[in-house]
């Protein structure tokens, strides 16, 4: 075979060279469409737990879905679909499972209902972070921004990043409602009501009136808001119903918890449970596993009634009662 000549040699090496580089960039291409693709299924997997019959698999499962979409995200850090789910995810499980059982174990466990309302705010602060990188995915600097003015980077808002802002304050919010002891975060809650007023402001039906639901329970920890509490409360309360067709046991449980307790109305408390407890969760299949959970604890707060509706109401700065819905 014939040597090459110095200059086809140059030539064939650069073109290897070059080939090889194509080659590299086509790879990373193609790792990152894989991860998108996988991201995506896992993300909408994650979703498809609201589905389920089984409150209890599903609190096995998540931890595994959960560390599986940080896996994801470490490797694909703007994924969008994965920051939200993971936003949502963390929120959902932290109050499900975590911040639920430790109202239960409260009753005569206080070391352990202390632990669990720990482990439910470092829940809770997981998935406000991931909702700000996915905001920060959507809008390069925005938590900077947000942090120096915050009306001003909520004005930019479009209506597709209401769900952003929905999960990262109502994460937020919950740690915040279970820290009454940490000054710290207790200042953020003028940000976390910006958030939630812009997400409604935004999108008000975003997941059947969500925001609604949430909003129940913050009216009462708004700073130096004009007018009756309990009466934008109720608003929210009927909007909610209506956007859910009255399907959804969620707003009946947060009025019920966050008014009829501070009120000390009895016989509303009772209904508004009672009423969830005839919810079919079967009829509205989407909304079925968070049906399930929301009625288990209306069934436990009925247990709970002689002591909720004592002669003496509610302290101002209570926050054994003070819950967002999903």
């Amino acid at each position: 075979m014939a040597r090459l000549g110095p200059s086809l040699r140059s030539r064939v090496r650069v073109l290897i060279l070059a080939s090889s580089a194509v080659f590299l960039s086509s790879g990373c291409l193609v790792k990152r469409m894989a991860l998108n693709s996988v991201g995506d299924m896992v993300a909408a997997g994650n979703s498809g737990y609201m589905t389920d019959d089984d409150p209890e698999f599903v609190g096995q499962a998540m931890p595994f879905g959960l560390k599986l979409m940080e896996s994801l995200i470490a490797a694909a850090p703007n994924h969008k679909t994965l920051l939200l789910g993971a936003a949502a995810g963390f929120t959902q499980y932290a109050y499900a499972y975590v911040l639920l059982e430790a109202d239960v174990a409260g009753v005569d466990d206080y070391r352990r209902y202390r632990e669990l309302r720990h482990r439910a705010r470092r829940l809770f602060l997981r998935g406000r972070d991931y909702g700000f990188q996915g905001l920060e995915a959507r809008h390069r600097g925005f938590r900077e921004w947000f942090e120096a003015d915050p009306d001003a980077v909520l004005a930019e808002m479009k209506e597709d990043d209401a769900p952003f802002l929905y999960w990262t304050g109502a994460a937020w919010g919950m740690a915040i409602t279970i820290s009454k002891d940490n000054p710290v975060l207790l200042a953020d809650q003028l940000s976390v009501e910006k958030l939630l007023d812009r997400a409604l402001e935004l999108d008000e039906d975003y997941q059947y009136g969500a925001i609604h639901g949430a909003m129940i329970t913050y009216e009462f920890l708004r700073q130096g808001a004009p007018g009756d509490p309990a009466e934008r409360a109720r608003e929210h309360f009927r909007r909610a119903v209506e956007l859910t067709d009255g399907k959804s046991a969620e707003p009946y449980i947060a009025l019920a918890e966050n008014l009829s307790v501070r009120t000390q109305d009895r016989a509303e408390f009772t209904r508004l449970l009672e009423t969830a407890l005839t919810i079919d969760p079967d009829e509205r299949t989407e909304w079925r596993l968070v049906n399930l959970i929301m009625q288990r604890r209306a069934r436990w707060l009925l247990t709970q009634t002689d002591e909720l509706f004592a002669a003496a109401q509610v302290p101002a700065g209570s926050d054994r009662r003070l819950r967002f819905p999903f």
